[in-house]
């Protein structure tokens, strides 16, 4: 099937009543036959609903669903983009270890990595996307995850998935990527070697900024690259946690399996039935708005290249940009997703002219429906000092925008009218 197709399909099977629409399973926990059936389940001898915060049948199809999209071989739905990064990495790595990270990323990972996980006692290295060759110079037998993001949030990069992902792969570390910008609609990592896809689903796939939440998806094939790697011990060892447990010996997908059985069970960072019921609405017309956010995207960012007060336009779409090359490798029928971002003079004229939008909403969102306008460094990148700044691609001056699905005539009218005013 395509993935327009499984967009509507994948993951459901309908219930006794033919429901068409997928239900919402609004319950906390779930009754077991007997004694002996409740003892399976936790044993994992029969696989079944235990309670909301391991499984539920909602949330069940938007993990699979969404798995069938990204062309992995099982997801984990949380209750936020942050928990469902945080629990790749928690999952890969534990104090004394240390990942290596792109520079270019979204605010608060560059925040969990930088700091919330230095007091778990994990180390963050950074590389800057553009030079992925310089990888391999931070890498050591503790070296656990290599973290990017397919396209960089604000400063509109494209990774060069197969150069990070074949190294990687060479030294037997996991790759892990956030791909909530391009969706699985216009990039698809596991396609070019990566091992791990995470996502806030509050962004694109809700597509109306209805609902926090998370995925966390793993691609088909991961147990072979994690049986007997010393890199990973707690894969390949008991698990005291959960009966002596051998995750690389289930014949279940060991990477989603860990994080059910340990972070979900543990720490409960749970997408709920409802949030997971939204996502899966979502899902249904992802691929229709991504292309609509792209081509409006690729207007308003041309316009923006022919003002002479604009000083650089950050969208791969755009022949003059950087990314060119790599958005047309990466990236499916030439689209590069919604968001984009451009540089002015000052932080007073970036101000000035996010002030003066009307269409445009001031807003810290991306992949809503409506346009969202905002400016990085006095917001979701406030917590760095200006050299952090500028190493992820944030100067003052830059504004960035979530192009929304409004005309982009009257986009283009109304951002026009505030960098004249």
């Amino acid at each position: 099937m395509e993935l327009q197709t499984k967009a509507l399909h994948a993951g459901y099977e309908k219930d006794s009543q033919g429901t068409m629409a997928v239900p919402i399973y609004m319950t906390t926990a779930y009754e077991f036959r007997d004694s002996e059936h409740a003892a399976n389940l936790f044993s994992l001898k029969e696989l079944g609903n235990i309670y909301t915060r391991l499984n539920n049948p909602t949330t069940d199809v938007f993990e699979k669903r969404f798995a069938e999209l990204e062309g992995g071989e099982a997801a984990i739905a949380t209750s936020s983009g942050m928990s469902a990064t945080f629990f790749a990495i928690a999952n890969s790595a534990e104090a004394g270890d240390n990942i290596v990270c792109a520079k270019q990323l979204y605010g608060g990972s560059v925040t969990l990595m930088s700091h919330t996980l230095k007091r778990f006692g994990i180390e963050a290295r950074f590389f800057d996307v553009q030079n992925p060759e310089s990888i391999e110079v931070l890498i050591d037998n503790k070296t656990k995850v290599i973290f990017f993001e397919s396209l960089t949030n604000p400063s509109i990069d494209v990774a060069d998935i197969e150069v990070i992902t074949n190294i990687a792969n060479k030294h037997g570390i996991l790759s892990i990527v956030d791909n909530t910008v391009a969706t699985p609609i216009i990039c698809r990592p596991f396609e070019h070697g990566a091992d791990i896809c995470v996502h806030s689903a509050s962004k694109y796939t809700t597509g109306q900024g209805l609902a926090i939440g998370g995925i966390l998806v793993e691609r088909k094939g991961l147990v072979e690259k994690l049986k007997a790697n010393p890199r990973y011990a707690h894969f390949n060892e008991p698990d005291a946690s959960y009966h002596g447990l051998v995750y690389v010996d289930v014949p279940l997908p060991p990477f989603t399996l860990r994080t059910r059985l340990s972070l979900l069970r543990d720490i409960g960072a749970v997408s709920s039935p409802f949030n997971s019921w939204l996502f899966i609405q979502g899902l249904e017309h992802l691929s229709l708005r991504m292309r609509e956010h792209s081509n409006n995207a690729l207007q308003l960012a041309g316009f923006l290249e022919s003002h002479p007060k604009v000083l650089k336009v950050n969208y791969p779409g755009l022949k003059s940009n950087s990314n060119y090359e790599n958005g047309q490798k990466y990236f499916t029928n030439g689209l590069c997703s919604g968001l984009l971002s451009f540089e002015v003079a000052s932080l007073q004229e970036a101000k000035k002219i996010v002030d003066a939008t009307e269409l445009y909403s001031l807003v810290v969102n991306i992949g809503d429906s409506k346009s969202i306008i905002t400016h990085p460094a006095s917001t979701t990148h406030q917590q760095l000092s200006q050299e952090e700044l500028i190493a992820c691609g944030v100067p003052s001056g830059l504004i960035r925008i979530s192009c929304g699905l409004e005309s982009v005539n009257d986009l283009i009218t109304d951002m026009k009218q505030a960098l004249e005013k």
